[in-house]
């Protein structure tokens, strides 16, 4: 038994997309490079085989990982009244110690995506926030035992 997945409309068409994409274009060039590996001869001691091969067992653990995603799925209601933080929000925080302002889109984990600002509802400012008012603020324990505490500046959708 799986456990729902939360995403937004637009990460689930980004992993309609990517199964797609895996499912014909990826599968059809990883079977040309087997092929072609196949040619060389002996495939015993043949790595562009074995890298074929490796890469033929990544496509398809990915394209059963995203199909599994894709069931599992529920879409995350984008929120019109925005008075605290809620899945698929866009939250600025500001870090009390530094000043520095992140803005970042609470989304579920299967697609967070840090380097993008969207991170997950499960990770330590996820917990955090979800919840939050404007003007709150907030504590966050890492992994690393340090606290750290942002004010919640704004919430949009």
């Amino acid at each position: 038994m799986h456990k729902e997945i939360a995403l937004t409309a637009e990460g689930l068409e980004a992993l309609e997309q990517e199964l797609l994409h895996l499912e014909t274009a990826r599968r059809r060039e990883v079977g040309e490079r087997i092929k072609e590996a196949k040619e060389f001869g002996d495939i015993s001691e043949n790595s562009e085989y074995d890298d074929a091969k490796n890469e033929q067992a990544w496509v398809e653990g990915r394209i059963a990982e995203v199909k599994v995603i894709l069931a599992n799925a529920t879409i995350i209601d984008t929120p019109t009244k925005c008075d605290k933080v809620k899945l698929g929000s866009r939250v600025e925080l500001k870090d009390a110690e530094t000043g520095d302002i992140h803005l970042y889109q609470l989304v579920g984990s299967a697609e967070a995506d840090p380097a993008h600002d969207k991170i997950s509802n499960e990770s330590p400012v996820g917990q955090a926030i979800i919840g939050a008012k404007k003007g709150a603020t907030v504590k966050v324990a890492t992994p690393s035992g340090r606290v750290l505490e942002y004010s919640v500046l704004s919430i949009t959708r």
